[in-house]
């Protein structure tokens, strides 16, 4: 279930916030197969492709991580950062080269919190996007370990 064009940066947020956001990140490269973060980190930042592709994966004991989504130009990448405890709920790595915009995370809910209009928007967004990787998480976890039923099984 590829991210929906609408949870991207540029559709998802209005001109002025998405600007606003872009003067606070810093550019950030990562070559193929650097990890970005790993599940169960503390989440301090995030990333906004630029370029590249980026695999988001789950930590399930006694098998190898499996990728929930492929995520790439203009995904957010990381929401662990929004919402307390502050923990990477998922892992991410560098499926190709990829060139970001990084964000402290920090600096950013400050932001949000200063500015009641662009904090609704930012936690609107992100929001969105929880709920769609969390959604592509159960759908990627059913078709790899999901036990299916038949008729005959009743």
């Amino acid at each position: 279930m590829p991210p929906s064009i609408a949870l991207r940066m540029n559709h998802a947020l209005p001109a002025e916030h998405r600007e606003r956001l872009l003067r606070v990140g810093r550019e950030a490269d990562f070559p193929q197969g650097a990890r970005l973060f790993e599940e169960g980190a503390h989440a301090d930042r995030f990333w906004i492709v630029r370029s590249g592709t980026v695999a988001l994966d789950m930590h399930v004991p006694g098998r190898r991580p499996p990728v929930i989504e492929t995520i790439g130009v203009g995904d957010l990448v990381g929401w662990s950062w929004m919402y307390e405890p502050f923990v990477w709920q998922l892992g991410a790595g560098a499926v190709t080269s990829v060139r970001a915009y990084e964000f402290d995370a920090v600096a950013v809910r400050l932001m949000c919190l200063n500015d009641a209009e662009f904090g609704r928007a930012v936690e609107h967004w992100v929001g969105r996007v929880l709920a769609h990787r969390l959604n592509a998480a159960r759908a990627r976890l059913v078709d790899l370990y999901g036990i299916y039923e038949t008729k005959e099984e009743r």
